[in-house]
């Protein structure tokens, strides 16, 4: 991944983009921290999600996003984009073991655990293991976020994210943890929503 690429043409574009277009509300940027190792995770509602992300932080973010995306001239970008291709059709575990890599030298790694968009009725849907298994292995931070509203160009939108304070792990027990983090996104899924 080049940080110069990033950080100096492809982050300002995708600011600039997402500020005048869809305008969204930005609450608690100030928890994600400015370094060491750390995890954004939360809900998947579009697309568009990981542009958002990106419009937050100065940070270079790796996804982890699935593999059709990584294909033609779009791998080209998107390896410059620092994303970690994941095959969804099989267990693969090398995607754990590359971002735990990354995260062992203090790097952002942004994790949608529902694995897709929810385009079910559900507040949420169940979150995969992944987050708290990177967050395990590398000791390191969850920063909780949820989306609320939708993406409408141009229109005064109730779009906004969401992040909550950063936490470390502090149960073995990882399917505890996962529905820790469950808890926390889906309840400030639903507080944002009634604003």
């Amino acid at each position: 991944m080049d940080p110069w690429f990033y950080k100096y043409f492809a982050r300002p574009i995708i600011k600039a983009y997402v500020h005048i277009v869809y305008n969204p509300t930005i609450i608690g940027k100030d928890n994600i921290p400015k370094n060491g190792r750390c995890i954004l995770a939360g809900n998947h509602t579009n697309n568009f999600d990981c542009i958002l992300l990106i419009s937050c932080t100065k940070r270079c973010i790796h996804f982890l996003a699935k593999d059709e995306l990584y294909k033609g001239f779009k791998k080209i970008l998107f390896k410059n984009m620092g994303i970690i291709p994941v095959n969804r059709r099989i267990k693969d575990k090398s995607v754990i073991r590359k971002a735990d890599a990354i995260l062992e030298k203090e790097g952002l790694i942004g994790v949608f655990p529902e694995g897709t968009i929810n385009r079910t009725e559900d507040v949420i849907m169940p979150f995969k293991m992944g987050t708290v298994k990177m967050a395990s292995d590398t000791d390191s931070y969850i920063v909780p976020f949820c989306i609320t509203g939708e993406y409408k160009p141009f229109k005064k939108n109730n779009l906004q994210i969401v992040f909550d304070k950063p936490y470390k792990l502090k149960d073995k027990n990882l399917e505890f943890e996962n529905q820790k983090l469950m808890n926390i996104v889906s309840k400030n899924i639903t507080r944002y929503k009634e604003k």
